[in-house]
């Protein structure tokens, strides 16, 4: 075309003007991506998926119950044929009826778009994608041969190859994303190719979805706000102490122990729903450990280290800095795991430093390690032992990946496909800001407990050596509030119970939670979204203790605040955190320093 040529029918000189603008763009963006491509680390394959023998073990089974029952195999054939048929001659008929067929299919977000309705070409591919998975899982669920943990496995892992498949997850069996790269005239594929692009870059090379934006936040300006000041550093922990805001104070202190799987300001996200600040505001002295985010320095650094220079140390600097004999001490997940041990041990040494103690989502028994088992079986422990062997530490690279994939859709492809296909900017998000925000895991730790409490559940039985010493929840004598979440996919319910049940206390509380792993936790009573289950009766099983229990609306916090008082010996003048030079709250660790 010349230049005194008009622009063809349908377009104008401004449509060509963007088109070539975007031609430009994603020549500029398809050079970065060929820069970053092939930077990215190289996941060994014990960390990509289970051992070939879970499946070599699987086909087996398939192919012994083809042999000896061949009528059930042919039945479930003949309806998946049916089945197929039926979705094509439905997909032919939308052609010429007004009315879309009957869609029995339960309610799925991946599918809200209208045409996968009323669409024949998206409503044949969804109803045989459903139908594909559900002929997946029917095998997975009729083999016999496999042991329970096998089964488990199988039916996980065959699940995540489901939802990857999903047609969601490509871009031409998406409607939301082509309606809308068709309405944006492709900009929306440009922007999400430069999301994808900034996401590779920002991770040297590895594909990590941003699930917020990162440029929302910042740890000690709008997280983790609260005031108080650092009065204690070592190089496992940095000690914070927050500003009373109440006249007298509950003579106890308090300190939390939050997991070092991830950094303490979930529990300080906001004023709204910071537990830090709500605690303060009921009278108590609150400290917590903010705990460092090791490197390959850290190797050797085991759950002795962490007992003696982290919990113990902990402990004695809060007396000290308030003058008492003894402390509440929280512990959340792993790190109530290790607050376990640490008071098992004390125990058996005479220390009652430890005036009572309050579990938050804790395993201490392993017998069930719920939703998060399949990943602790060998093949994958193996080969996080060469990787930590390697490297020194257990990358959070590997520990956010790992809890992703538990929730794949929510926080793997549902976010991909935003970013990648649809050009969305990620949102502002505190909780999924704090969720990317991951800390290293030292590489002797990682091992011990992943084969002393995890798979070797020594705590529970028998007792797990540290140094020369073996703690077992028997000996643990601490007054006990344990708090566990009904949904929780990491910390299984049932699994926190039984532990509590073993624990040698005479004084045990547990309070079942409504919702998961950090929303049944971090659960404001302001809001008043999740209720709670009391039983006093610890006698039961399980679900002997649930059929029993009493549910209350709201939160357990106030509940907590009641048994935390009635713990302490009584009010004395409000404490103050002195000025030691380290520094004011969040302090130094948190932001990596």
């Amino acid at each position: 075309m010349t230049t005194n040529e008009s622009p063809p029918s349908g377009s104008s000189g401004q449509d060509l003007g963007k088109l070539e603008e975007n031609l430009q763009r994603v020549e500029g963006l398809v050079q970065r991506l060929m820069s970053v491509m092939g930077k990215g680390r190289q996941v060994p394959a014990a960390l990509q998926g289970p051992s070939p023998e879970l499946y070599s073990k699987a086909a087996h089974a398939y192919f012994t119950e083809v042999v000896n029952n061949p009528t059930k195999i042919f039945e479930d054939q003949v309806a998946f044929w049916g089945q197929t048929v039926k979705h094509y001659v439905d997909a032919q008929q939308m052609l010429t009826q007004d009315a879309p067929p009957a869609d029995d299919t339960p309610p799925d977000r991946r599918f809200s778009h209208e045409m996968w309705t009323t669409n024949p070409y998206f409503h044949l591919i969804k109803q045989q994608y459903l139908t594909n998975a559900a002929a997946i899982q029917g095998a997975v669920s009729d083999l016999d041969g496999l042991d329970d943990g096998e089964k488990r496995r199988l039916d996980y892992f065959s699940q995540q190859i489901i939802d990857m498949m999903s047609p969601t997850n490509f871009l031409a069996t998406n409607p939301d994303a082509l309606t809308l790269a068709v309405e944006t005239e492709g900009e929306s594929l440009v922007a999400g190719l430069e999301n994808l692009v900034a996401d590779l870059e920002a991770n040297d090379g590895d594909l990590v979805v941003s699930l917020a934006d990162k440029t929302a936040f910042q740890v000690g300006e709008n997280l983790g706000t609260s005031p108080g000041q650092v009065v204690f550093r070592n190089h496992m922990f940095e000690l914070i102490q927050y500003a009373p805001t109440t006249d007298t104070v509950q003579d106890t202190p308090l300190v939390i122990f939050p997991p070092w799987i991830n950094k303490f300001y979930i529990l300080d996200m906001k004023p709204q729903n910071s537990l830090i600040k709500w605690a303060v505001d009921q009278g108590h002295t609150v400290f917590v450990v903010s705990w460092v985010n090791p490197d390959a320095s850290y190797r050797d650094t085991g759950l002795k280290d962490y007992i003696d220079d982290g919990f113990m140390t902990a402990i004695a600097q809060v007396k000290a800095i308030c003058g008492t004999e003894q402390v509440n001490a929280v512990g959340y997940c792993i790190a109530g795991t290790t607050l376990s041990i640490t008071l098992a041990l004390m125990a058996k040494r005479g220390d009652t430093s430890v005036n009572a103690a309050t579990l938050f989502t804790t395993l201490t028994d392993f017998s069930d390690r719920g939703e998060v088992g399949v990943f602790l079986d060998d093949d994958f422990v193996d080969g996080i032992e060469a990787e930590v062997e390697n490297s020194g530490v257990l990358s959070s690279f590997y520990m956010s990946r790992t809890f992703s994939f538990l929730r794949s859709n929510d926080l793997i492809y549902g976010p991909a496909i935003k970013s990648y296909m649809m050009g969305k900017a990620p949102p502002a998000f505190d909780l999924l800001y704090w969720n990317g925000d991951g800390t290293n895991l030292p590489a002797t730790m990682a091992v011990e407990y992943l084969r002393g409490l995890c798979q070797g559940d020594q705590l529970a039985t028998g007792g797990i050596a540290i140094g020369d010493e073996v703690a077992s929840l028997a000996d643990i004598t601490t007054p006990i509030c344990a708090i566990a979440c009904e949904t929780d996919h990491i910390a299984a319910w049932k699994s926190s119970y039984r532990g509590v049940q073993q624990m040698g206390s005479a004084d045990k509380t547990f309070i079942l939670s409504e919702s998961g792993h950090i929303a049944g936790i971090v659960n404001p009573p302001t809001k008043n979204k999740y209720g709670h289950y009391m039983n006093a009766d610890l006698g039961a099983d399980p679900d002997g203790w649930l059929e029993a229990a009493t549910r209350h609306d709201g939160s357990w916090w106030g509940r907590w605040d009641g048994w935390l008082k009635s713990q302490s010996s009584g009010t004395c003048p409000t404490r103050a955190p002195e000025d030691k030079g380290l520094g004011a709250a969040p302090g130094r660790y948190v932001l990596g320093g």
